[in-house]
């Protein structure tokens, strides 16, 4: 089990969730009718599991996550899927903002469209094309 991360004061897990919601809402069309059933996370940390699955041993080092099958392979013959998740990490979020003094709304707007991102399959530069859409 890791060390306790210190906590950092900023926006709540409520207040980030409605950032979420709102970039997700400014997503473009044809995307934005593959994510209604997206399910949006918003938790402290990731879990000591999901660091290691990635190889990461600083909880600060993940700011979101995309768990789910990607459009391009889910298939009508899947029974019962679990719905795709879109994960926020509140005080790895807090502390690139803090870092970066980048605006918080468009921090998670970046976060948010970056795990659709992966939701659809896409490059890096068309995330990049999709996030100056929905910025």
């Amino acid at each position: 089990m890791r060390e306790q991360a210190p906590l950092l004061n900023g926006p709540d897990a409520a207040a980030i969730e409605r950032l979420a919601w709102d970039a997700l809402r400014r997503i473009p069309a044809p995307f934005a009718r593959y994510l209604s059933d997206i399910v949006m996370v918003v938790e402290e940390f990731a879990d000591d599991e999901t660091l290691a699955h990635f190889g990461m041993t600083d909880p600060y080092q993940l700011t979101g996550l995309y768990r789910g099958l990607p459009i391009g392979e889910k298939s009508s013959f899947d029974v019962a899927p679990n719905p795709d998740e879109i994960h926020l990490y509140r005080q790895p979020l807090i502390a690139e903002w803090q870092q970066t003094r980048v605006d918080f709304e468009k921090l998670i707007t970046h976060v948010v469209v970056h795990e659709v991102g992966h939701h659809f399959g896409l490059s890096d530069d068309d995330m990049h094309a999709l996030e100056d859409a929905a910025g």
